[in-house]
């Protein structure tokens, strides 16, 4: 959900998925073994080099990475370049500390294996890989705090000839959002979804999964837990996988076709999409028309939703046609007029 673009990930080993269930651990030759479960000589190594790495990555020293990465994905290596850029500015003063260490055996996995699985520690924590080549590997998730955005870095480290391990993976991800970390919009999404505010619910929920999971291939019982109260809490009526929802306002209905947050003017701000009607699209050339229309939607959408108003610091609306705005506006909550709840449309679905 909420703003993909500001993640920086760059998978460079292979592809992952997520383990949306736990299977038996005796079914797959593969093995992991915990920070606790490492012998001091091995964590030592391992989180001496992922601090070697975070350096490099505070420094920006992309040639330096360069000279660390696995040779097997080396042609790979402008996307991370690209990611260490903007992720330099970022962490450049941080505080990096090793949060969790797991050793991966994939050793005697035969080649060419669809899937492998690790389950690690207790609880269990499973690690889920496409297409991992045979070879023993580690994965290591730092934080780096003590800067105005921290972020979560996990890297994918690949045993190499000569007692060396090399850089085969690469995510970053924030820890915070709009001053909030993970477990506060647990909470907070738990609260709304007592009290039917499904909407917020379900984006502050959405928030909650992207910064409480440092990696797409993890999987624990708190994750799934929180996957679980996620869906049990999406609404009926929020446009989703390119189903628009219609929506009534002062007689003309909307059809908006995405619904998610920002953090562009630095507060969490809802972000909604509608495509104009072709008398809509027209009358987005007049701009106090422009305005008007979109201050309609902002207004009906929180006469119909009103726990959207507490929840958020603004909304923005964009009118797309295509892949691009034709006119967007963002309005503190406290700047949107307040309505009457619209009376509900009957319109069946569109799809785009």
């Amino acid at each position: 959900m909420f703003e993909k673009r500001e993640f920086l990930r760059r998978t460079l080993l292979l592809c992952t998925c997520m383990s949306l269930a736990f299977s038996a651990p005796g079914v797959y030759a593969a093995t992991c073994a915990t920070q606790s479960q490492m012998d001091a000589t091995l964590r030592s190594t391992f989180t001496g080099e992922a601090r070697t790495i975070a350096a490099i990555v505070q420094s920006g020293d992309t040639q330096a990475l360069r000279a660390k990465i696995l040779p097997a994905i080396a042609s790979d290596f402008d996307g991370i370049a690209q990611s260490v850029t903007s992720l330099k500015p970022l962490v450049q003063t941080a505080t990096m500390t090793v949060d969790s260490l797991y050793l991966l055996d994939a050793s005697k996995d035969a080649p060419g294996a669809e899937r492998t699985q690790f389950f690690c520690g207790s609880p269990i924590v499973v690690l889920t890989f496409n297409g991992l080549p045979p070879g023993t590997y580690g994965l290591v998730i730092l934080h780096a705090t003590g800067v105005q955005q921290p972020q979560q870095i996990s890297l994918i480290l690949a045993s190499a000839p000569g007692n060396q391990w090399q850089l085969a993976g690469f995510y970053a991800k924030p820890m915070v959002h709009a001053d909030h970390d993970g477990l506060w919009y647990w909470v907070s999404a738990r609260k709304y979804a007592q009290t039917k505010d499904d909407w917020t619910a379900w984006l502050y929920y959405h928030i909650a999964e992207t910064l409480l999971s440092p990696v797409d291939f993890l999987s624990s019982p708190n994750l799934q837990k929180l996957q679980q109260e996620t869906q049990q809490a999406k609404p009926k009526d929020f446009p989703l996988d390119k189903t628009q929802v219609s929506l009534n306002a002062q007689g003309a209905s909307y059809s908006l076709s995405a619904v998610d947050t920002t953090t562009q003017f630095g507060g969490l701000d809802l972000d909604v999409h509608y495509l104009p009607s072709a008398t809509q699209a027209a009358q987005l050339r007049t701009p106090t028309e422009a305005r008007k229309q979109v201050t309609d939607i902002m207004t009906a959408l929180l006469a119909q939703h009103p726990g959207l108003r507490q929840a958020f610091h603004g909304m923005w609306v964009h009118a797309d046609q295509g892949d691009s705005s034709v006119f967007a506006l963002e309005l503190p909550m406290d700047q949107i007029a307040r309505g009457t709840q619209p009376q509900a449309l009957n319109n069946p679905p569109a799809t785009r």
